[in-house]
């Protein structure tokens, strides 16, 4: 390097926090007194929030560098439109830091809140700090100074808090809401109406906190349905606080309730985020043990495991847990209400002496559908779902209805085809379908769906072997329409939707 060249400036990502001068750290005070460059991000009206936030921190003969964003909104001419207007924006801006970084100054690129953290200082960082030294300084989220503002803890023990933006579709915001303990929105201004919408659709806008500007002298905090949507500007936030801290929620420990629910048929991916979240809340576990072992309880819940063939005993515990003030979660495989615990427990729910407790159910991914999916789609068409047990039901019941389903020429799923005390029913549906039904009519059967030893067959009535089939194996029996296909790219197992009309 000759004498006239100059290293190699470094690069500050400074975070100043959420608007106070007083929440900038030393370090990032230190490092924007101590930079050539100044560099913020600003709109074209030049004025910076962030610059006023590191005023009392700047001192004499520092460049000030502006990085004039093109848009502010979505609408543009630009060829690439929005995203492109500002891909090219971050790479002209990018260049510019680089032009002082390569003379040798030191550039302090300010960000509000965090640089990492919804920040447009990232777009910077993916462009040069691979080229230059580089260091970021975090700093207080505009989300911990909201719940400062609001005075409510936002989260406490296991439960989770979920950031979202306010640019988001209304219905993916209601799901996420839905889906969380606590919440907080950003990026509002014209984005307000939709998230107030969302909120009420999520049931959570009762407990809800509107917050602008937060630890700034214009500070503004008040119930989101206290606030005009056209006075919201971009950033302001709305934050929910988690039920454990929220006056409005009340105290969930004597909120009891049964909630039934489904794991789905095998697979951690089939359990549904809505489920997850219920079984986060629950306060105790009720269920068979082989699906209570799917679960990973949170420190503090009980779990209650019993045998398979108790199921009305089970459902009388878990009301009596509620009626005395538990959040309990009755855990069945797939679908609760499919062969499970929902009917078990609205059947009890149904005495007198359990009126007054909550019931609800949450649905799951169903076996039938796992094994379906897994082949292709044996169920496109009318199908019907039976189980072989005849433990609540005569075996002369289970005969009538398959010969109706036979007759109406029906796909059929069938469920608890078999166990170690039930070994015959699975050889005396195969004796009645060789009675009824050609012999290469196709019969699927997926055993473990989702789990470990997932193994499916395709096989056909001829071919049905009553000894690969057990209590963990779900059977789809195919009707007239039911097709399958060799493949290159895999087999198909389907059933046509277009079924042929009688003659008049």
């Amino acid at each position: 390097m000759g004498s006239d060249e100059r290293a190699p400036g470094k690069l500050w990502a400074v975070g100043l926090g959420p608007g106070d001068s007083e929440l900038v750290t030393f370090k990032a005070a230190r490092a924007i007194e101590r930079a050539d460059v100044v560099a913020f991000h600003c709109a074209r009206h030049g004025r910076s929030i962030a610059l006023s936030v590191a005023q009392p921190y700047l001192r004499d003969g520092q460049i000030h560098e502006r990085l004039v964003y093109p848009v502010t909104t979505e609408t543009t001419d630009h060829p690439g439109g929005y995203r492109g207007a500002l891909a090219e924006f971050y790479t002209a801006a990018s260049d510019v830091l680089a032009a002082h970084l390569s003379a040798g100054r030191d550039v302090a690129l300010l960000a509000e809140g965090d640089p990492l953290f919804y920040s447009s200082y990232m777009h910077m960082h993916k462009r040069l700090a691979g080229r230059f030294d580089t260091e970021i300084i975090p700093g207080v989220t505009s989300v911990s100074a909201s719940a400062m503002a609001v005075g409510t803890p936002l989260v406490e023990g296991e439960e989770t808090l979920t950031v979202l933006p306010g640019t988001l579709p209304t219905a993916e915001l209601v799901r996420r809401l839905r889906d969380c303990d606590a919440a907080a929105i950003m990026k509002l201004g014209r984005n307000f109406a939709k998230v107030r919408e969302a909120l009420d659709a999520a049931g959570v806008a009762d407990r809800a906190w509107y917050v602008e500007r937060a630890s700034t002298g214009a500070q503004k905090v008040a119930p989101v349905d206290e606030v005009d949507p056209a006075s919201v500007p971009y950033f302001s936030m709305v934050v929910v606080p988690g039920p454990l801290n929220n006056p409005s929620v009340g105290d969930p420990a004597q909120a009891g309730e049964v909630v039934v629910v489904g794991l789905g048929p095998g697979a951690d991916r089939w359990t549904t985020p809505e489920v997850r979240t219920e079984l986060s809340r629950a306060t105790d576990l009720v269920g068979y043990k082989t699906y209570l072992g799917r679960i990973c309880p949170r420190p503090g819940q009980r779990m209650h495991p019993s045998d398979n063939q108790v199921e009305s005993e089970r459902a009388c515990m878990a009301l009596d847990l509620a009626r005395r003030g538990a959040r309990v979660a009755v855990v069945s495989s797939g679908d609760p209400g499919v062969f499970a615990m929902a009917a078990a427990v609205a059947e009890v729910a149904a005495e007198p002496q359990f009126h007054d407790v909550a019931v609800r159910v949450v649905p799951g991914v169903t076996a039938a559908n796992a094994v379906a999916a897994a082949v292709g789609a044996p169920l496109g068409h009318d199908y019907m779902t039976i189980s072989l047990s005849d433990r609540l039901k005569s075996w002369e019941v289970i005969e009538r209805r398959l010969h109706s389903a036979l007759d109406a020429d029906l796909v059929i799923a069938v469920y608890n085809p078999g166990s170690r005390s039930r070994g015959w029913q699975v050889a005396a549906l195969k004796e009645l379908l060789q009675q009824r039904l050609p012999a290469d009519r196709p019969v699927i059967l997926g055993h473990d769906v989702g789990g470990e030893q997932q193994r499916l067959t395709s096989t056909t009535v001829a071919g049905l072997d009553p000894a690969a089939v057990d209590m963990r194996t779900l059977l789809i029996i195919g009707s007239s329409t039911t097709r399958v296909v060799a493949r290159a790219a895999g087999d198909l197992v389907f059933t046509s939707r277009r079924y042929e009309q009688p003659a008049d």
